[in-house]
């Protein structure tokens, strides 16, 4: 068992290593997490993610020491099936929801899980970020979105949460291979306007807003809006945003979001640089973070690298290529712990735009920013819970 841990230190990319360590079968020591800090320990955010893997498999060992300082994590085999999890309210659901993106496709059984807990805030992506390009991406790879969906049953703004989403994913043998280099043209930009526990009227406001910028360059421009009253045995929190996603005439799906201004603590007075949310202002700087996505381009956003890059890996022993924009800094450490946990490196090249079109028209501004191209091998990861059929 010595000889297949790996040894890490620090509480960055925490959740990166489990996840990894999970699916490769490899233990994992992580010592000195926030050991110079007032309140050593893992925080109480972390403690329910592990908690959560705990409930997704059968047979792992987790052991943390009086201080929280230090873990050990030996995977056991996922399950899946049929399960209920109360998210801590400090990280909204799309930090676990990302996790068990990575995870669900090679359980034994289907997965059908209920999470509940904050689904908006402005440190996380949102469900509706998840579910509007990480969808797309991950029925790719499963090759059919049969049983693969994302229900959001209530709304919960942080601080306190009260939201409840139910996520279904199919379990698959094996992964295929994609070939996707070609973004294509934005073709329509749609979006979810939300609120709880505010004015209808706000997300009339901020639909607005995003509009006056978006139909000066695109006409074909929908965006819904949900209003949620809150229940009335729940103190949820009030709250708003606007998440916006452009297609491409390729099926690609490029998504940002903007989550309005929220107190951590209800005991504690607003902070001078978290000053009150305009929705004006929510709305137009949507906008804004979609058309620096497109601009960024790639043939998924920048929220959804580093889960392309593990499916890459985690595919048939064949090679796998795939555009993306500039390479986010949670996405090179991914691809740093993919090669300690799998031994795979990916090749990453610089695609050189031409300016020179047909027409002769040498606009810049339509080409966006540097494109990668990331060309792997699969490690022929193969799911044994998984029964033949």
């Amino acid at each position: 068992m010595a000889r297949n841990t790996l040894s890490f230190e620090g509480c960055n990319y925490m959740r990166q290593r489990l996840v990894l360590a999970t699916l490769s079968g490899k233990s994992v020591k992580i010592k000195k997490i926030r050991s110079k800090d007032d309140n050593p320990g893992i925080r109480d955010f972390e403690a329910s993610f592990i908690r959560l893997l705990d409930e997704l498999t059968n047979g792992s060992i987790i052991e943390v020491n009086e201080t929280g300082s230090s873990l050990f994590y030996q995977p056991g085999m996922l399950h899946g099936g049929i399960l209920e999890h109360i998210c801590n309210p400090e990280r909204s659901i799309g930090y676990y929801l990302e996790a068990l993106f990575c995870l669900a496709p090679f359980m034994k059984n289907p997965l059908k899980i209920t999470l509940k807990g904050v689904t908006n805030d402005n440190v996380d992506p949102s469900v509706d970020l998840i579910k509007l390009s990480g969808l797309p991406v991950l029925k790719r790879f499963l090759g059919t979105d049969e049983g693969l969906e994302i229900k959001i049953l209530n709304r919960g703004a942080s601080p306190r949460g009260g939201g409840e989403v139910h996520f279904s994913c199919p379990s698959r043998q094996k992964l295929r291979p994609i070939n996707l280099t070609s973004p294509g043209k934005i073709k329509r930009i749609r979006g979810v306007a939300w609120t709880s526990k505010v004015a209808p009227t706000t997300a009339n406001r901020m639909v607005d807003s995003a509009r006056s910028v978006l139909n000066q360059c695109l006409p074909d421009v929908y965006i819904y809006t949900d209003h949620s009253k809150g229940r009335r045995h729940i103190e949820n929190s009030p709250g708003f945003g606007l998440t916006l996603v452009a297609e491409t005439t390729e099926g690609i799906f490029l998504c940002s979001e903007v989550v309005s201004n929220s107190n951590k603590s209800d005991s504690l007075p607003p902070k001078s640089d978290s000053l009150p949310s305009v929705p004006e202002d929510v709305g137009k700087e949507a906008a804004i973070s979609l058309l620096e996505e497109i601009y960024r381009g790639g043939c998924v956003d920048s929220s959804n690298q580093s889960l392309a890059c593990l499916m890459m890996v985690l595919g048939q022993r064949d090679i796998s290529k795939i555009q993306t924009g500039p390479l986010t800094d949670y996405t090179v450490n991914f691809l740093r712990h993919i090669k300690e946990f799998f031994n795979v490196t990916f090749k990453i090249d610089n695609e050189r735009q031409s300016n020179d079109s047909e027409d002769g028209d040498d606009d810049e501004s339509k080409l966006g920013g540097d494109k990668y191209i990331l060309t792997c091998a699969g490690v022929g990861f193969t799911n044994l819970s998984k029964r033949l059929t």
